[in-house]
């Protein structure tokens, strides 16, 4: 063969090798960026459990001093130990372990609605012991004894009705934003973003009131300013701003929601938290990474 025409064709050989490295070297470091950023939503993700399961310990805690039921309490402390394991697992898991993670979050569903059902079978008791009580001062005749029990049920009752108003709080569940560009389609790219869309479910909850419910969607930008409409509302007290918000009508199933933010001003790059309030609470929130 030619020599000429063997170096031609090794010198392809060599621009065609040359090229693919490049390209393999440059997949390789945008996939180094995708892998980094989503680890950090991992991380945000697994440290909203981990908040989550501290406090349904806190909460079985609590429900044991207001109650005398040895075997509800013996009840409730296999929960709280249960729990308390869950919690150990999730600081040992890595929050790359999408399998273990899923599995928490499942537990994690679990752990809220048990909590719940004894929040309701521990004011079931307490209304009965309300009536025994009432049925032993009658044939009794022990006023003063009864007085003294119906004030400490008081108590009980008191205490028990704040535990059902928090069963009977909303869940946002499955919150995330996305980036939109002028035509409305999904964008990754923050300079073309047009418009947020904040997706999320108020979760269900047989022992929420039904109605009416004005949802207040709060978006702050990573160096902690609200996007703002000049909206206000209402929270502990406190006057906030809120990004954006709309009415529902809540029947106690799960109900999907979609908000929209036009964006108006430069968007910086970082972590935006998403807060979403119902009913004078913080029902749910978010860490997202944009860029």
């Amino acid at each position: 063969m030619n020599k000429k025409i063997v170096l031609t064709l090794v010198s392809i050989v060599v621009i065609a090798l040359l090229g693919g490295i490049a390209f393999l070297y440059k997949s390789l470091d945008e996939q180094k960026k995708v892998n980094q950023d989503m680890q950090e939503l991992a991380e945000l993700d697994k440290k909203e459990m981990q908040n989550e399961y501290e406090q349904f310990a806190r909460q079985y805690s609590e429900m044991k001093t207001q109650i005398s039921n040895d075997s509800i309490v013996a009840q409730l402390t296999q929960e709280q130990m249960r729990t308390q394991q869950l919690l150990q697992e999730l600081k040992q898991v890595k929050a790359n372990d999408a399998r273990e993670i899923t599995r928490l979050k499942k537990e994690l569903a679990t752990c809220r609605a048990v909590i719940r059902s004894y929040v309701l079978e521990i004011d079931s008791l307490n209304r009965l012991n309300e009536n025994l009580t009432a049925e032993n001062t009658r044939v009794r005749g022990q006023y003063e004894a009864a007085t003294r029990q119906i004030e400490g049920l008081t108590q009980e009752k008191s205490s028990l009705s704040h535990k059902v108003a928090i069963a009977a709080q909303l869940d946002a569940v499955g919150i995330s934003m996305t980036m939109n560009d002028k035509k409305g389609k999904p964008t990754k790219k923050i300079s073309k973003a047009k418009n947020l869309q904040v997706n999320f479910s108020i979760a269900k909850n047989p022992t929420a009131s039904n109605g009416i419910k004005t949802v207040y969607v709060r978006i702050q930008t990573p160096n902690g300013q609200t996007l703002s409409n000049g909206g206000k509302f209402n929270y502990e007290n406190r006057s906030l701003d809120y990004s954006m918000k709309k009415q529902v009508e809540y029947g106690g199933n799960e109900t999907p929601m979609s908000l929209f933010w036009n964006v108006s001003e430069f968007l910086e790059e970082g972590t935006y938290k998403i807060s979403i309030f119902c009913d004078g609470n913080l029902i749910g929130s978010r860490s997202v990474s944009l860029s």
